[in-house]
Order: C-alpha cells, then structure tokens, then sequence
C-alpha cells in the first residue's frame, strides 16, 4: 500500500510521479477494503454475487459435475443490505442537519445549499464501502467513493495527506486521475498505456479576471490551510456493513430460491407405466410428447396401465429457517423491522424499545460523521460550531399530541406549537405559524383596545343634552 511519504520520495520529476500514481491505483485495487467494497456495492444496488453466480449442478456416475440444464433455476436476490443502510442513512440524515444560529448563514455559504444531499451520499457511501472521501471544493462538497479514490496516509500518524481520484468508462477507454496534495492538483490521462499530463499543478482555489484583450484568465490563486478531503468511516471498525451479514444474505437467497425450484419442479406431472418393460426411451419420449399435446395416448402392451403422480413438496422446515434468518440479519444490523411495531395500537415506549438498537447504531456512526464536520469545517474555516440532528422516527401521533395538549399549561406557546406541528409532521411550518399567532393576537389587543377606548369617550358624555349649550341637567 502506497502512503505519502513514498509520495514525498518521488519527488518533482512528472515521469516518476506518474508511474507513481498509476502503481497507487493498481495497489489500492488490490486491497481488502476496495475489494469488499466492489462486492458491497452490488449488493447495495440488488445483485447480489453469490445468488447470481449460483449454477445447479449433476453428478454422473463417476462422479463428474456437469451443469443441470433441465430442471427449474431461479435466483431470487434479496434487498436486506439496501434496506439496512438506507435505514440508517435516512434515520440519522434523513432530516438534514441543523447548524447552530450563530453559523447557520455561514455554513449555508460556505457548504451550499445541497450540503444535506451530498451528506446523505456520503454516509450511504461509508456504510457500503466503509469508507467515503468528502471533498471541499470553495463553495461546495464533492463526493468520492472508496472504489474511485486511493487516499494516501501519513505513516507516522495516520492523517490523509493525498489522494488519487480515477476513472475510466472501460477496459479499452482513457484511464482519467488527479492527484490531489496539500499544495494543489494535477491531471493525468492515460490513452492506451501512454501516460500524459493533462493539467499541471494549480492551486484549490483559483483567482480571475477577465479583460476585452485577453479574455478570462488566471492571475493568482492559494490553497487551504489543510488538506480539503476527509475521510468519513461508516463504523469504528473501519469496514464495510456488509461484512458479516453477506454469508446469510447469501443463505436466504439459496434456500429461497432453491424453495421456487423444487415447486417448479415438483408441479410437473411424472408418470408411470405398469407392464410395459418393452418400452425404450424413445417409446417412453414419445408417449410424454402424445400427453403434452393430444392429452392423451394408448398404451399398446396388454395389461398396459399408466398412471399419473405429482410430488409434494415440504416447506414448513424452510419457512421456519427463512423468518429465522430474516430476525438474525435484523438483529445483527441492529436495524428496525417494522413488522414490530405494525400490528395494533403501539405505545410509544414500545416504539422507542424497538428503536433501542437502531438508535444505538446510529450513536456510533454519529460520532463518526462528527469527526468529520470538525475536518470539514476546519479546512473551510468555521470555527466553534455546533450541530444537530433530528433523527426520523415512527411515532404514536396521538399519544404524543396528548401529552404535550396535558402540559400545556406550563409550556411556552412556541414550544407548544413546534413540538404539534413535528409531531404532525409539519415542523417546517412551526416559525411561519408562530408569527401568524403573534399576528392575530397583537390584532386581538388593538381590537380591544379600541373598543376600550371607544366605551370610555361614550361613559363621559352620558346624560349630556347636546341642546343646553353646556348646562347639562341631571336626568330625573
């Protein structure tokens, strides 16, 4: 495995730094963790590997295998890893990420707009490959996958100090790379093994102008003040989700398509013919090909009787074996089967017990993506943030609504209207509602001010008689 300081070692001359960065390539394709994440990735989009590779096999007598090309093969893949990691990713992510007041409008610049979408792509991509790669590029971030980036650690304290990011279309196509240093970039192109720079070495962060002569051009341009790519791991073990629950994934999909097979197999109808020993295979063909087309055929021999059968297939053991698998794989992802909680009426303290594992889960990888922001936000410049997340969770609307409807009366009004309106699923609307009550409440105390006011001026001039010229009389 390559690491910085064999980059360092290189030097400044571009032949050997090319050799470099494609020997980089080749090794980190090589490596335990980009290969399990080529198979996780297959898993993740449902092709799984084990499944669709699967071929049945006979045995001859001698004990050849030779492919079984007559009988029923289905391969059914299942979706469990999908699942997993979309559950998770949306559980924790799902609702974005709500910076603190103070830095709010500057993250907003600073990350974009879309921060929330590619912090999404990026955890997916970490849970699947165990590792993803959050570039921060001026105003924005780019993401890599650990199967399109070979990073480059330090060997003294394991920081990420380089990288490589490559692609190419296919076998026969340009292999594309840039190496990303401290100090700025370089493309490199390779057109059928010939290595080529493509664009020597710039800075990050490009400065501009443009003039009625000379167009746009570059004058000038700096670099940030550390390396702009972090790596976010999707677990404190450093490796793939998949790891661990492949071999059932794998074990589901055989038993489960294995059950379609032998229902395959066993609705044809098989027969057998009683006192016809002088039958040969061909006879015997001939006579399936009659009962496939007329229905129908005679048997020639005397005393000749034929007879059809069906088999009966056993799955009581094979549907106890697949809901036993399917309650495993849920058990060791730690992941919510909302079978648990979809029949009846479910407290919330039974949703948040069924929950207790994912939530656990998702601590973990919290803290992962924390490690993260502080890397990020220090290569963009913002500096004693804080942040949040608002995990999405299935809730008992009414209990909830009911609780918070008993104590209203030692709440604040604000807090009562945002905690319905989340609750309800409307939290978004919580700050426009609040100022529409304020509203109509500042226009309720103006109403009754001035009826007030109105009320006062008419007690004052009761019992006038407007004729007098001001001797008013007292009424009798």
């Amino acid at each position: 495995m390559k690491t910085y300081q064999d980059l360092v070692a290189v030097g400044d001359q571009e032949d050997k730094r090319m050799e470099f960065v494609k020997a980089a390539i080749d090794q980190h394709k090589g490596t335990a963790i980009y290969q399990e994440a080529v198979v996780a990735e297959e898993y993740n989009a449902h092709q799984n590997r084990t499944i669709n590779q699967y071929r049945k096999l006979l045995y001859t007598i001698s004990g050849r295998a030779v492919p079984d090309n007559y009988s029923a093969n289905w391969k059914m893949a299942s979706r469990f890893f999908h699942i997993f990691v979309c559950q998770e990713v949306q559980h924790l992510l799902g609702n974005g990420v709500t910076w603190d007041k103070k830095n709010k409008k500057a993250a907003e610049s600073k990350f974009g707009q879309d921060f929330d979408n590619r912090l999404q792509e990026l955890g997916k991509d970490a849970l699947i490959g165990g590792v993803a790669f959050g570039f921060y590029n001026l105003d924005h971030m780019d993401v890599f996958k650990v199967t399109e980036f070979a990073p480059l650690y330090d060997e003294e304290n394991g920081a990420l100090m380089a990288g490589i990011r490559f692609w190419q279309v296919s076998d026969d196509k340009p292999l594309r790379a840039t190496l990303y240093e401290v100090d700025g970039y370089t493309d490199y192109i390779w057109i059928k093994s010939e290595p080529k720079v493509l664009k020597d070495k710039r800075p990050y962060k490009l400065k501009l102008r443009e003039t009625p002569a000379d167009g746009v051009e570059i004058y000038d341009g700096e670099n940030y003040p550390t390396f702009p790519i972090v790596p976010l791991w999707g677990n404190p073990e450093r490796q793939s989700e998949l790891v661990g629950l492949r071999e059932q994934i794998d074990c589901y999909d055989l038993i489960k398509s294995g059950f379609a097979n032998d229902l395959d197999d066993a609705s044809q109808i098989y027969w057998t013919i009683q006192n016809a020993g002088g039958m040969d295979d061909v006879d015997l063909a001939k006579f399936l090909e009659r009962m496939k087309t007329v229905k129908a055929a005679v048997v020639e021999d005397t005393g000749a009787r034929a007879e059809a059968h069906t088999m009966e297939v056993p799955y009581n053991a094979r549907e106890v074996l697949l809901a036993r698998i399917k309650r495993d794989l849920y058990n060791d992802a730690m992941a919510l089967d909302p079978a648990d909680i979809a029949a009846g009426a479910v407290t919330a303290t039974q949703i948040k017990a069924a929950y207790e594992p994912l939530n656990s889960k998702c601590d973990e990888f919290e803290y992962c993506i924390r490690d993260f922001l502080d890397g990020l936000t220090a290569v963009a410049g913002l500096d004693e943030y804080e942040v949040t997340f608002t995990r999405s969770m299935i809730v008992n609307t009414l209990e909830q609504v009911q609780v918070i409807a008993t104590a209203a009366n030692f709440l604040d009004r604000e807090y009562i209207v945002e905690k319905i309106l989340t609750a309800l699923g409307d939290g978004d609307l919580a700050e426009d509602m609040i100022s529409k009550l304020e509203k109509e409440e500042q226009e309720r105390m103006t109403q009754a001010m001035q009826q007030m006011a109105a009320q006062a001026s008419g007690g004052q001039n009761e019992g006038v008689n407007p004729t007098d010229n001001g001797n008013a009389t007292q009424a009798q």
